[in-house]
């Protein structure tokens, strides 16, 4: 009998302790929160781990000019805002192997693109689209892609003012062909191509345009680039004239703060007078200096001065001296926004400068200078 006491005694105290330990932890699951979903991978992760690289930039503009813009690359009117450019670029290009690049721009640069390539009088362009094999010291690439030659560049990043220099205007945009880069070492590099000429997405003839170029960086202070461009290129009567252009390029990093570059060059276009059967050589030279100088993390400052000999009158339609000076103050709002202030004077040895278009009377007045003002922002990805 005192055994059955004790084996009740001990199934009841069993009983409790196990409904106490399911009460226990019951609790604890209730009180533990739910575990997390885990995170949709975002579309940066998804192009980095597939070695896809995505930039671009949104830039827009309020200029006033003190008569009509004139010989500017891209700067149209006179007084008014601008969508300047909207860019996208995806990149895939690994050390050995196949890869490509893809950079579209849309805008009123990309019409002002099309005009000088031929094409339709479009918003949009395919600024850049090739393929590339990379292999040890050589990258061969295959398509569009944009010049060798000049300091400035079409995409706004890439430059430190907001207008483009009479050196970029005489200057080509893009190329379509094959280019081939040999990294002789770490510090030295060769380029040599082939293409359809000077903005030329089909081609208009039958001749073909050599591109060459080398680039020197000795040290961190220190860098030289010589580029070049020799063929036939279409005069507009139905016949070919030799086009060349070499360009130089050197910079000079004074301090972490303070950089110098100068950009000049030379270029040549032999053309047939429809008089006569004899060849003339219409010539011109450029050189632009320029300064840029970063104040403190959020605020620069970039100085231009350069000077356009038009000689033969070819790159801007007659013979003058154009030169300017421009002054740009960027400021850092976030690290991915500037805002940028300029102030440009430029200057002809003739009066060249559109002042005004009466349509009424059918008149045309004309300068030997322009001023400009310009605010910039600038929006980065």
């Amino acid at each position: 009998m005192k055994g059955g006491v004790v084996l009740m005694k001990c199934l009841e105290k069993s009983v409790i302790m196990g409904l106490s330990l399911a009460s226990g932890a019951s609790f604890a699951a209730d009180a533990a929160p739910a575990p997390a979903a885990p995170a949709a991978p975002s579309l940066t992760d998804v192009l980095a781990s597939s070695g896809i690289t995505a930039t671009g930039y949104v830039s827009a503009t309020y200029e006033h000019f003190s008569g009509i813009p004139t010989y500017r690359q891209f700067d149209i009117d006179k007084n008014g805002f601008s969508l300047n450019q909207a860019g996208l670029q995806l990149a895939y290009q690994p050390k050995e192997g196949f890869g490509g690049v893809l950079q579209l721009v849309a805008g009123n640069d990309a019409s002002i693109i099309n005009g000088a390539e031929g094409s339709t009088n479009s918003n949009f362009d395919v600024l850049q689209a090739y393929a590339q094999y990379a292999k040890g010291q050589w990258t061969i690439i295959g398509g569009k892609f944009l010049t060798l030659v000049g300091a400035e560049v079409i995409a706004p990043t890439g430059n430190t003012n907001i207008s483009r220099a009479f050196t970029f205007f005489a200057e080509p945009l893009t190329h379509t062909g094959v280019r081939a880069n040999f990294a002789a070492t770490d510090k030295v590099n060769f380029i040599i191509g082939v293409d359809n000429g000077w903005n030329i997405v089909h081609d208009n003839n039958t001749s073909k345009t050599l591109e060459f170029g080398a680039n020197v960086t000795p040290n961190k202070m220190w860098s030289f680039a010589v580029q070049g461009y020799v063929g036939k290129e279409p005069l507009g009567n139905g016949q070919d004239g030799n086009r060349s252009i070499v360009d130089f390029v050197g910079t000079f990093n004074a301090t972490d703060a303070l950089t110098f570059i100068l950009n000049y060059d030379i270029g040549q276009q032999s053309a047939v007078p429809a008089a006569r059967n004899t060849t003339q050589s219409l010539k011109w030279n450029t050189g632009a200096l320029y300064m840029n100088y970063a104040i403190n993390p959020s605020w620069r400052v970039s100085l231009r001065a350069e000077q356009l000999n038009d000689k033969d009158g070819f790159v801007t339609g007659a013979p003058q001296k154009l030169s300017e000076g421009t002054v740009t103050f960027g400021w850092m709002a976030s690290k991915n926004f500037e805002l940028r202030l300029e102030g440009r004077y430029d200057k002809s040895d003739q009066t060249r400068f559109l002042k005004d278009i009466n349509n009424n009377t059918a008149t045309t007045t004309f300068d030997d200078k322009q001023t400009s003002i310009a605010i910039e922002g600038l929006f980065k990805f």
